[in-house]
């Protein structure tokens, strides 16, 4: 029954909340929108922390789409071994989610050190903070763990279990063989997707493309002039 709602039912919990929670924040708390900037507080913790996370969880998500979005099949026709596949995981996926951790870990670090920082945040900032902690964490688990080339197979279960969740035709039995390492990252997933709309993290939408199309600001010196 727990398998069921965690693998069958949750998932689409999780979905909705994350989209009507964006859709309210959007409607309710447009100023709010924000990533909350405090590099007027602190610059040098934040320069570092933030370009390696920034970095490093590029890597990290583009290793996911990678995993689990495309299938094993569509690597095989490409005549990508699964021996290959696993060298080019492991060597982008550990590295990339080590650099993403100690960007987190220095930004944690200066919330929680910094005096003036800790003040000014709100429970939301530790929360998503901690969410993330706890998925990197786990997600650097599972990968060590999975080191070795004979061991879980994420592809042949994960993989489809996600992919079937938007035909929605979850396949709940494809989990039943995922370790517990993996189950703990996907839940922690869950966790962050639920959180999401209701901190900072709403900020990965408001990339600025607009401004790649609208006109130039023009600057002109002003001088003043005396009257002769």
């Amino acid at each position: 029954m727990i398998e069921h709602f965690l693998w069958g039912v949750l998932p689409y919990i999780v979905l909705t909340i994350f989209i009507l929670g964006h859709i309210y924040r959007y409607h309710y708390d447009q100023f709010g929108w924000t990533a909350k900037s405090s590099e007027l507080l602190e610059k040098k913790k934040l320069a570092l922390g933030s370009s390696l996370f920034h970095w490093g969880i590029i890597f990290v998500i583009g290793g996911h789409i990678m995993g689990i979005l495309i299938p094993e099949s569509f690597y095989k026709a490409l005549g990508v071994s699964e021996h290959i596949y696993h060298k080019i995981a492991i060597g982008f996926g550990m590295p990339a989610g080590i650099v993403a951790l100690s960007g987190l870990i220095i930004l944690t670090y200066r919330r929680i050190a910094d005096n003036r920082i800790r003040k000014t945040s709100s429970v939301s900032d530790f929360i998503s903070l901690a969410a993330l902690l706890f998925v990197m964490v786990t997600g650097l688990i599972a990968t060590f763990l999975n080191i070795d080339s004979k061991g879980f197979d994420y592809r042949t279960t994960i993989g489809p279990w996600f992919r079937n969740l938007f035909l929605f035709q979850p396949n709940v039995s494809l989990m039943a063989t995922v370790p517990i390492w993996f189950k703990l990252h996907i839940v922690m997933g869950y966790v962050i997707f639920m959180v999401w709309p209701f901190t900072r993290l709403v900020h990965v939408f408001s990339m600025p493309i607009k401004y790649l199309t609208r006109s130039y600001v023009v600057y002109r010196k002003h001088t003043n002039r005396k009257n002769i």
